[in-house]
């Protein structure tokens, strides 16, 4: 059950705030209950009722991945919205089912990471621009969902080792072991070296470290070639699933669009 409001904004009866919309699950007859990460509040649960009405005034604003601001009162438990201006709809994701699919990737990754009643303005700042990016297509997929995955394992606390082997001190190893976050020459051993460890070439090692490193507004200012592309996506998705412990359905689905 979704929290209450704080006593001071009890008060007020009436809150409002900017966030993106993260998740939609159809409530009732034509309610929808939003997962929503707000700008002031970490994330949220609000009831949009009813939404699903053919004259809705909510239906325009209350949709998957549209930036807006909403004002909210409590009822019965619940964070309702009462009104809602959308601010960012990112209409070049919602033509393009394999963007949209991205974009709904990015999405339930940063569910997994927000927290409730904990505003994170980086957390907040990387999808956005994230999705701004692939709305515009101003940048390749694959550099955006690279970038993107590395920057929020970063951001949830996982940031890797890149400084160079922690055996021989090399400053450009051939291998990044996925499994404790750190780099690797192939024929380097040792405990510190057991998992899951990939190929990376010097190209994909200065996007990694370019990517861990960069202010957030160059997030995405870099350029790889194909195969390198390739490589670098392959490695952050296998960091990130494995950091996390687990797979997103979203992601999946997304990969299935491209077989097609």
């Amino acid at each position: 059950m979704p929290g209450k409001f704080s006593p001071a904004t009890i008060k007020t009866m009436y809150l409002k705030t900017e966030g993106l919309i993260l998740r939609q699950t159809d409530y009732k007859d034509r309610d929808r209950l939003l997962t929503v990460l707000s700008r002031d509040y970490g994330k949220m649960t609000l009831k949009a009722r009813g939404v699903r009405a053919k004259n809705s005034k909510l239906s325009s604003t209350c949709q998957l991945l549209t930036y807006g601001e909403f004002t909210l009162t409590d009822y019965q438990g619940y964070h309702v919205i009462t009104e809602a201006e959308p601010k960012q709809m990112f209409y070049g994701l919602r033509n393009n089912l394999e963007l949209l699919s991205l974009g709904s990737y990015f999405a339930q990754v940063v569910e997994v990471v927000s927290q409730e009643d904990s505003p994170d303005p980086a957390l907040l700042s990387l999808i956005l621009n994230a999705l701004y990016a692939l709305s515009q297509q101003s940048r390749p997929q694959k550099l955006v969902k690279a970038a993107f995955e590395l920057r929020i394992a970063c951001l949830a606390g996982y940031e890797p080792n890149l400084m160079g082997c922690p055996v021989c001190g090399d400053p450009s190893p051939n291998r990044f072991n996925v499994s404790k976050g750190c780099l690797q020459c192939k024929d380097c051993g040792g405990e510190v070296f057991d998992g899951i460890r990939m190929p990376v070439s010097l190209g994909t090692l200065a996007a990694m470290r370019y990517i861990v490193d960069c202010p957030a507004k160059r997030l995405f200012a870099f350029t790889l070639p194909e195969a390198a592309l390739e490589e670098l996506n392959a490695v952050t998705e296998a960091y990130l699933c494995t950091q996390f412990e687990r797979g997103f359905y979203t992601l999946d689905f997304y990969k299935s669009l491209l077989l097609q």
